[in-house]
């Protein structure tokens, strides 16, 4: 029944998407910069950047909000489709670059290396990097959640454990022998398919790409939730004793879906990297997963379209403090979190869904007195 009523919601955020994809687009390639209605370059490629935060939380609602799976790790299943992506747009520099190398990044040249690393091979050609992108996270996933589901971790010490894993990572990541770039990771990217990056035409198709992936992803996602896989994964939520009890194999719904969530990352990390022009090791820190956890609370729980509104809103409201009030941001996080825990529980859909239940019982309680 709770899917039957969030349809509507589903079908106007859909709605909107669509709309932001062919409006946007017109306001700033049509629309004269003089004019009032013009779109800057800059807030497309910010929107661009939201909206690929939007499809993370789409993920971590996936596992948290369906599953009962507190991942404070999907930060690092978003980088490493970032860095997969990033590794592409460096090898399209070429002899661009500032020492010229035709084949080695700059970063391989300043740090001596004499031959391009094995696993950099293939990422001249945009189908490898695209299937990088979901294998590289897809197989972390699996091997993660294999141990750990099969071991029966669950609750607070997988939330420990995902948490670890990404701060490994990112310890990793920061080392210059590693061969991805090390403080600084992969920037100064040129062009990708051809295209200029620096062009308003290529960042607008990036952000038009980025809404259509966020589309996909939602109905990917809604149909799962809609499906028997979707209410046994509620199921396992809420009595996983019980569920197993019943001969399911538990471990096994866990792991398919920690899977695909880990993809849905990775493909939303790929998508981000174009439109803000770098990746470092930064991404892989443990607090930008918490973060995308209190995108999806703020948004609500478990309604899927609630993730999105929680992403777009919070990374715009950071936008503004830490333009406005840099200093202050980070208590206005926690006091965003703190106040949602207390006061609207279910998120700002909640909201909507109670405002939305007591114009229903106005209109009920006109249509009796009549």
């Amino acid at each position: 029944m709770n899917d039957l009523r969030q349809q509507p919601a589903s079908f106007r955020l859909i709605a909107i998407l669509l709309a932001i994809a062919v409006t946007v687009p017109i306001l700033n390639l049509v629309v004269p910069q003089g004019s009032i209605f013009h779109v800057e370059t800059y807030t497309v490629s910010l929107l661009g950047k939201y909206l690929s935060y939007a499809i993370l939380a789409l993920a971590v609602d996936l596992v948290w909000g369906y599953l009962g799976i507190l991942s404070l790790g999907h930060g690092a299943f978003f980088a490493l489709g970032g860095y997969a992506m990033g590794m592409y747009l460096m090898r399209q520099i070429g002899d661009r670059g500032v020492y010229a190398d035709p084949l080695l990044p700059d970063f391989m040249v300043f740090l001596n290396w004499t031959e391009l690393p094995w696993f950099w091979h293939g990422f001249d050609q945009f189908w490898f990097a695209c299937l990088m992108i979901a294998l590289v996270p897809g197989v972390l996933a699996f091997v993660f959640g294999w141990l750990a589901f099969r071991s029966r971790v669950s609750g607070v010490y997988l939330s420990i454990i995902t948490q670890a894993l990404t701060y490994a990572l990112m310890l990793a990541f920061f080392r210059n022998e590693m061969g991805f770039g090390g403080n600084n990771g992969l920037t100064d990217f040129k062009d990708i398919l051809g295209a200029s990056l620096q062009s308003d035409a290529t960042k607008v198709a990036l952000f038009v790409a980025t809404v259509l992936i966020l589309v996909a992803v939602y109905l990917l996602c809604q149909a799962i939730v809609n499906s028997r896989l979707g209410r046994l994964s509620v199921a396992i939520r809420d009595g996983e004793a019980r569920v197993r009890f019943t001969g399911y194999r538990v471990e096994n719904i866990k792991l398919w879906l920690f899977v695909l969530s880990a993809v849905i990352a990775g493909i939303a990390g790929a998508l981000y990297v174009p439109q803000v022009g770098i990746i470092n090791p930064g991404e892989f820190s443990p607090l930008n997963s918490i973060e995308v956890v209190v995108w999806v609370a703020l948004g609500g729980r478990a309604t899927l379209y609630g993730a999105v509104i929680g992403a777009v809103l919070v990374n715009y409201a950071k936008s503004w403090f830490t333009v406005e009030f840099p200093e202050v941001w980070l208590f206005a996080l926690g006091g965003l979190f703190v106040a949602s825990t207390l006061f609207f529980p279910n998120g700002v859909s909640g909201i909507f869904k109670s405002l939305g239940a007591m114009l229903r019982r106005d209109q009920i309680q006109t249509r009796e007195a009549k």
